[in-house]
Formats: C-alpha cells, sequence, structure tokens
C-alpha cells in the first residue's frame, strides 16, 4: 500500500522532530520533507509534492495563514493546521479554514505525558482524513488502536423511549470539514429553531472562538457549551474540545454535562457519547444529523437514536468533504434519510416540528 506523504512546516525544529515522529510511527505515514518556513518549502514544493501539509500559523518571513492561500490558489493541496491554543490564534486559525484548510491539530505540548498517549492517534487520523478529503483515496484504516465506544462515558439506554412531548431538541455531529458544515447549517436556521448541541471534532480551546464567530453570523445564539447550560429554543451549544458533553434532562428542561472522559470512537468530545444521550434522555424527541467527516464516530449514536424513536438525518457524499461518519452511521442502519448540505437545515425544522 502507497504510503500518505507529508510534508511538515514549523519554525520550531523540536515541533518538526516530535511531530515526525509521531507519525512516522504509522506505517502508513511517510514524512517526505520539512521546513522552517514558508520560503524553505516553497523551495521543496518544486522538487517534492506531499499528498499532506501540516503547517504552522506563526514563522518568521511569512504566517502560515497567507502561505495556505498562495497554495490553494497556485497549487491545492490537503493542508492541516498546527497552532498553538491562544484565543486570537484560534480566531485567526478558523479562518484558515474558509480559506480550504481542512483540519485543525494541536501544536504538541511536548512536556505532557498525556499528549504523547493520545497524539498518535489523534494526528495520525487527521492526516489520513486529509488525504482522502482531497485526494479521493479509499480511505485507509488507521492502526489497530484499542477503540472505546460510549459505555465508557454512559452506559447502554435500555428500556423504553421517553414519551413524546411538544419540546424538540437537536443534536448535531461533524468531522473533517464539519466547521463549514456546522456553519451553514446554523447560519440557515430561524431565530426560533429548537434547542441544538453540536459535537464538532476540534482541539481544546479553538471552540470557544467557533462558537463566537457563529454566533456573529447566526440568527440563533451560539456558545460554548459550560456544564450545566439549559438546552434553549433558539441557541445552540458547542461542545468544548477536549470534553465530552452529554444531553440530560430534569423534569421539563434540558441541559448539557460537560465532562472529562477517555477517547470514546478515537474522539474526545465524541459525537457517540452526545448521540447516546440524546437518545436516553430525549428519545423521540430528538432530531439527530450527522455531517461530513472521517472515521464512524456517531455512527454507533445514531442507531441508538433512531431505535429510540428519534429523526435522523446525514449529509449526504455529494456534499461531504469526507463521507466518512455519514456513510458509517448508514451502514449501521441508523440514518432515516441523507440530505444535501444546504437542505439540512430546512430538513431539521421540518422534523422538529412533526
Amino acid at each position: 500500500m502507497e504510503k500518505i506523504k507529508v510534508m511538515l512546516v514549523d519554525d520550531s525544529a523540536l515541533v518538526r522532530q516530535t511531530l515526525s515522529e509521531v507519525l512516522s510511527s504509522d506505517p502508513q505515514i511517510e514524512i517526505i520533507a520539512t521546513a522552517q518556513d514558508p520560503f524553505v518549502a516553497a523551495q521543496k514544493l518544486r522538487k517534492v509534492v506531499p499528498d499532506v501539509m501540516i503547517l504552522d500559523v506563526e514563522m518568521p518571513r511569512m504566517d502560515g495563514i497567507t502561505f495556505l492561500q498562495k497554495i490553494m490558489s497556485q497549487h491545492p493541496l490537503p493542508v492541516i493546521i498546527c497552532s498553538t491554543l491562544v484565543d486570537n490564534g484560534a480566531t485567526t486559525t478558523l479562518k484558515a479554514l474558509e480559506y480550504g484548510a481542512v483540519d485543525i491539530i494541536q501544536k504538541p505540548k511536548l512536556s505532557t505525558q498525556r499528549f504523547f498517549e493520545e497524539a498518535r492517534v489523534l494526528l495520525t487520523d487527521a492526516v489520513k482524513a486529509a488525504a482522502s478529503a482531497k485526494l479521493k483515496r479509499v480511505t485507509l484504516r488507521p492502526l489497530v488502536e484499542p477503540k472505546l465506544t460510549a459505555d465508557a462515558v454512559l452506559d447502554g439506554a435500555g428500556g423504553r423511549a421517553m414519551a413524546k412531548t411538544t419540546e424538540k431538541i437537536v443534536v448535531i455531529g461533524a468531522s473533517t470539514g464539519g466547521t463549514e458544515a456546522i456553519r451553514s447549517v446554523l447560519a440557515a436556521l430561524p431565530s426560533d429553531a429548537p434547542g441544538i448541541v453540536v459535537v464538532q471534532h476540534m482541539p481544546e480551546g479553538f471552540t470557544a472562538s467557533f462558537a463566537k464567530r457563529l454566533n456573529e453570523l447566526c440568527q440563533i445564539n451560539v456558545k460554548e457549551a459550560a456544564d450545566g447550560d439549559s438546552v434553549l429554543r433558539g441557541h445552540a451549544l458547542i461542545a468544548p474540545g477536549n470534553k465530552h458533553t452529554l444531553l440530560k434532562r430534569s423534569g421539563a428542561r434540558y441541559y448539557v454535562e460537560v465532562r472529562d472522559g477517555p477517547l470514546v470512537s478515537r474522539h474526545r468530545p465524541s459525537v457517540d457519547v452526545l448521540f447516546r444521550s440524546a437518545a436516553r434522555y430525549a428519545g423521540c424527541n430528538a432530531v439527530g444529523a450527522i455531517l461530513t467527516g472521517m472515521g464512524d464516530d456517531g455512527a454507533a449514536g445514531m442507531k441508538e437514536l433512531l431505535d429510540g424513536g428519534a429523526h435522523t438525518i446525514a449529509q449526504n457524499e455529494a456534499s461531504c468533504v469526507v463521507y466518512g461518519m455519514p456513510k458509517e452511521a448508514v451502514a449501521h442502519g441508523g440514518v432515516m434519510r441523507e440530505l444535501p448540505l444546504d437542505q439540512i437545515a430546512a430538513g431539521l425544522i421540518c422534523a422538529a416540528n412533526k
């Protein structure tokens, strides 16, 4: 099997070395070049063309965002942004997704053991998703790693679904390409849309900026979820990076629980965790949507939603950046219908009004 060729562009020699070691530990990935700034990277691109580029934002001589714009206008290739987690930097980095970057990864915290325990799973999956997104490759199977299910955070629902009420709750999950897909869906919703909880695979520190940007673009109110936040009509809560977010119910009030926990379906936050909690606490009062993304996070949870009486929608293949998560949800039998991205908002409202 041909390896995925990666170029690393970062002004820190230590970061380049660490990323090289982590990614090279996967036999499906090969580091073919490194560069300390965009000018050196441009010279090397004349000799070798990577399948995926990992690009820092703050570098000497030219910043990564400017270089990204030049790449995407002259010679498009899959680019993953590697950034530190500073509020202003997170806002800037999120703009890179609008310019064509396919994902964001967290710059290594070199002193933390937790990074080394989880880095290979998260980073190698990001590289494989990026290669799949742009090059239309057959999805590569990741190395065999222990992959936990939602049982690690919330045990199976069991029992009967909750009785139908007039108040509906919408839960949405997405990964690669999901930031723009979520923006498209939420921006199309009316100000009185049902309460929404969203899991987008994104590193800690970026979700607050992501929510703030959405809040400026949408008729509904959007914020990063905090533990205990009520899920209200006309509001959307974005799961914080590196935290699981669950839907809970107390009487007539829906709220979210934000908690730590292991990676579930290789992610934290996990779509499966959110969907399972919605199946348990909302049942037929829930509407679920799974959008573009690599892997199978959310597939099992969407089947639980459907079995609990919820209405379920998947983004169709033609409009996905990566038709991975929706495809797996369909294969698991958890999807009632597939819709193109520009019809999902209307589909959610229609389902919530039934």
